[in-house]
């Protein structure tokens, strides 16, 4: 894709600044026509009525090349599709059907901090903003797995997982990105403000709303679908059964990309939502970073062994072995024809096992009979 001209990036602006963010009519015929004569028709009343209304309140105010100015000043640029740091994967937006009224790529992105193309492979960390101890420990940990591994920890900025997942990252000196519901001149949630800071170093603070704009229930929907379609999987730690969250995780699923679900306690109202995810086959359980690693990276990366438990020396042990151990009681000796008879098998068979277990150091002849080693006891 060549580069945009000047034109398609004030017509892309200038549709940023009309449209909701994720408004689906605006978002299709912008794929459809093009942000130039899309603006070109809104601008003669020649789109459909209902967008030309729902454009019309703000298409004569916008000034956008007065808001380019201002967002230079703080230090904010406006990415638009054929930039170089344009993230393709929202690309993947089209082919997903419209989710809680949001939808489409968006027209840009404000972005402050390091430039996205520069940045490796993301992965998204959301969840309840009522986050348990137990969940913003897990979240960071898991963050700061993904992010010592060179991945991106994405998330959207807000109290509780989100913030625990960026905080995770930036622990380990990883890098994350925070896509927020607001203008990235405003401080939101309060007090979040050294976060975003701390983030813009190494990563990106990113929002589809211009500077000036302000939070709100329907912009928080829209943002999530950036979130799922900027990372490679999405890991949900903690939400309940009516959570954000779980909107990011829809998108996800319609994004055909990972789902992967933390489990928390079952008698948790805010871990209700992972598991029924993880219930019906939604989503794939998780416990660490690692096993994040390998559901979303590239067939062949970042495999895990299967977890099994310490080896012990009886797992070495053949049947018959095993068979003769268990019959050689604790604490005293037994004869070899005493502990043949408790293991139901012959003399010979018997004895052959004894000498092989005295010789794995699990038995010995004392006293005029076999007895335990401390090896054997200790398991």
């Amino acid at each position: 894709m060549s580069e945009p001209s000047e034109d398609e990036r004030l017509a892309r602006l200038t549709l940023n600044l009309v449209f909701e963010p994720g408004d689906p009519r605006g978002t299709a015929l912008a794929d459809e026509l093009g942000a130039e004569e899309l603006l070109a028709r809104l601008r003669s009343d020649q789109a459909a009525a209902d967008i030309v209304t729902a454009a019309g309140p703000r298409l004569s105010s916008v000034q956008p090349a007065r808001m380019l100015e201002r967002a230079t000043k703080l230090g904010v640029r406006f990415v638009i599709p054929g930039d170089p740091e344009w993230p393709g994967r929202l690309w993947d937006l089209r082919g997903a059907a419209p989710l809680a009224g949001r939808g489409g790529p968006p027209f840009g992105l404000w972005i402050r901090g390091a430039r996205l193309d520069q940045l490796g492979p993301s992965v998204a960390i959301v969840g309840s903003r009522a986050a348990t101890q137990y969940g913003a420990d897990t979240a960071a940990r898991i963050a700061a797995d993904v992010a010592r591994a060179g991945w991106v920890v994405v998330s959207g900025g807000a109290y509780g997982i989100d913030q625990a997942s960026h905080r995770g990252a930036l622990a380990v000196r990883g890098v994350t990105i925070g896509v927020l519901a607001n203008g990235l001149d405003r401080c939101y949630p309060p007090g979040s403000g050294p976060l975003m800071d701390a983030i813009a170093e190494d990563g990106a603070v990113v929002s589809e709303l211009a500077p000036g704009c302000a939070p709100s229930r329907i912009r928080f929907l829209a943002r999530n679908r950036l979130i799922a379609a900027l990372g490679r999987g999405t890991v949900v730690v903690e939400a309940a059964l009516r959570s954000g969250a779980l909107n990011t995780a829809n998108w996800t699923a319609r994004l055909h990309r990972p789902l992967l679900g933390v489990p928390g306690p079952v008698t948790s109202d805010r871990s209700q939502g992972v598991h029924e995810l993880v219930r019906v086959g939604a989503a794939a359980l998780v416990t660490s970073g690692e096993e994040v690693l390998e559901a979303v990276a590239r067939p062949g990366e970042h495999l895990l062994t299967q977890k099994r438990a310490p080896e012990r020396r009886r797992d070495r042990l053949s049947t018959r072995q095993k068979q003769v151990l268990d019959a050689v009681p604790i604490g005293v000796s037994a004869s070899t024809g005493d502990i043949a008879r408790a293991a139901g098998l012959g003399i010979v068979e018997t004895r052959r096992g004894l000498d092989q277990l005295e010789e794995a150091g699990l038995v010995t002849y004392l006293d005029a009979g076999w007895r335990l080693t401390s090896l054997a006891r200790a398991g």
